[in-house]
């Protein structure tokens, strides 16, 4: 079963994944100083954007980053070491409050992966040099793969440094027996390799060194048909037993004569063909574009990542089957590029606006019963779990709430709200008409009717057809009385008449009840939908059990 955690991952890491469980993690935390982190959704007949506080850039010195300083330098080791380092040269900073707060999430992730398994962190070029260093403290020196560079951004103007357009991916494994399949892509068209040379039947034909750098003793150092590789400071790459060979066959070319420093090469036995071309990918990906504010995949998640991306790390370094991991999985990339490739998934993020986003993606992308393949843990269950999120985290519930209808929250800020908490959008006059609303208030204390009247004020300030309040409580019979009396919505999609004001408390929708709105899986635009998935995964959700052993997996792509 897929796992989908809501809470924060250094206690989900220990309290829930076992050791040597994950065959592959994929993590992007969140470091970018003095920005506030926001999910942003364009409000429907209206030009700017609203933002909603998704969490913020808390990695401040404070005595949660001081604790969790103190805890891994008391543990001792290497990791220890490098951070009280650390303390030494950045003081007691934000960057030094940052890396204390990833350093025990890093140890954890290390101890969850399998032997054979490997861990790509992406990051901005701002703190890449110090996790750099971190990574080596946490999984050894002699681990390190990889500084992947990825190109994001083509070149802005900017004043007084040149232009940053990368990303840095950092990738380590366990051990020495990790998993890795290279990845072949099909070439440039544009640039055709200098080595071509006109041959049989006047055809293109490859051609490729004979020798290698630097001199050798023996034959490889020795000169062959006249030319001897040490006096270039190389040497030959074959015996000259194959060289005759491949003379004998043709495939050597041989420069012009009198052409100076011209070595003889060999010639590709098959014509070139120039679609047939391919590469293996390196460590800079220039390939894979940002998402722009018109890519179809785009949510609005402003550190979305092109699932791309995640389709080709999860390609190179795990096989069908496996257990790819992300600890921030924000608005769920990472868990969609796996269900995609047939992996299972871990995903672990700390707001329900973000379980809430990752399901509906799912939902978008495979159908409603996708959500029989996988399990959140943590979200509340009943009316009493519900109550202690209430009481712990105000907007935690609101979300988690809003989440039940599929509403999209509104700007949480205090005094900001004007009495709306989220919205529902739907569309009930065909594709081109007019776009309507469903004003949310969520509320989690003791209510009377002055609620409901509130919340008939907003809707008519709004101009919304209706209003829904949600309630944690049971809803009073004064309540349910001024709710009636505001009549009804009659929708021209079926002439169907719906109560323009409705009460809907936790319980109720708990048990599966929902807003009464004109046909809403037809109708409803209120969450920019994720493409429909693409080949075997689009008809079913598969998940596979968990294999006994992986040695003798293929690869399911």
């Amino acid at each position: 079963m897929n796992l989908l955690y809501y809470g924060d991952n250094l206690d989900v890491l220990r309290r829930y994944v076992k050791d040597e469980s994950v065959d592959l993690v994929y993590l992007d935390p969140p470091f970018n100083s003095n920005q506030d982190y926001n999910v942003l959704f364009a409000e429907h007949g209206a030009k700017a954007a609203a933002q909603i506080k998704a969490f913020e850039d808390t990695w401040q010195w404070d005595e949660s980053a001081a604790r969790a300083y103190q805890e891994t330098v008391e543990r001792g080791g290497q990791v220890s070491q490098v951070l009280q380092a650390f303390r030494t040269f950045l003081s007691e900073s934000d960057m030094l409050a940052y890396l204390a707060m990833m350093a025990p999430r890093l140890v954890e992730l290390r101890r969850v992966l399998r032997p054979t398994g490997s861990i790509y962190l992406h990051c901005d070029p701002t703190a890449s040099h110090y996790l750099k260093m971190l990574m080596d403290a946490v999984f050894g020196p002699e681990n390190f793969r990889n500084e992947i560079v990825w190109k994001r951004h083509n070149a802005r103007s900017t004043e007084g440094r040149w232009p940053r357009i990368h990303d840095i991916i950092l990738m380590y494994s366990k051990t020495d027996d990790f998993f890795y399949q290279a990845t072949v892509v099909a070439a440039d068209k544009a640039k055709l390799p200098h080595t071509l040379i006109t041959g049989p039947g006047d055809l293109k034909y490859q051609t490729f060194e004979l020798t290698g750098a630097g001199p050798r003793e023996g034959e490889s150092g020795k000169g062959w048909r006249g030319f001897n590789p040490t006096e270039m400071g190389r040497h030959w790459g074959n015996t000259h037993a194959k060289m005759d060979e491949w003379d004998s066959d043709g495939l050597i070319h041989w420069p012009k004569p009198g052409t100076a420093g011209g070595f003889p090469r060999r010639r590709a036995a098959e014509p070139f063909v120039e679609a047939d071309r391919t590469i293996t990918v390196g460590d800079v990906w220039m390939d894979i574009d940002r998402l722009n504010q018109s890519a179809k995949e785009r949510l609005g998640y402003p550190t979305q990542k092109p699932e791309a991306l995640l389709e080709r790390i999860i390609r190179a370094s795990s096989k069908g089957g496996h257990i790819v991991l992300d600890p921030f999985c924000g608005c769920g990339t990472t868990i969609a590029a796996a269900q995609k490739l047939k992996r299972k998934w871990i995903g672990i993020d700390i707001t329900h606006l973000a379980i809430g986003l990752i399901k509906h993606r799912l939902r978008d992308a495979y159908g409603p019963g996708i959500a029989k393949s996988y399990e959140v843990i943590g979200e509340p269950t009943d009316l009493g779990g519900a109550r202690q999120l209430a009481e712990d985290d105000k907007y935690q519930f609101q979300w988690w709430a809003l989440g039940l209808v599929g509403a999209r929250p509104v700007d949480e800020k205090k005094g900001a709200d004007k009495g709306i908490d989220g919205r529902l959008y739907f569309h009930d006059e065909g594709p081109s008409g007019k776009t309507k609303q469903i004003i949310l208030s969520v509320k989690g204390g003791h209510l009377n009717a002055t609620a409901l009247r509130d919340l008939r004020g907003v809707i008519d300030r709004e101009k919304a057809v209706m209003g829904v309040l949600i309630s944690l409580n049971e809803a009073t019979a004064p309540m349910r009385k001024e709710a009636a009396s505001a009549g009804f919505y009659t929708s021209p999609w079926d002439e169907g008449k719906y109560p323009r004001l409705q009460i809907r408390t936790v319980e109720e929708l708990l048990a599966g009840k929902s807003v009464d709105y004109p046909a809403k899986m037809q109708t409803n635009v209120t969450h920019k939908k994720a493409p429909k998935a693409k080949g075997e995964t689009a008809q079913l959700p598969l998940v596979a059990e968990k294999p006994e052993s992986y040695a003798d997996e293929e690869d399911s792509d």
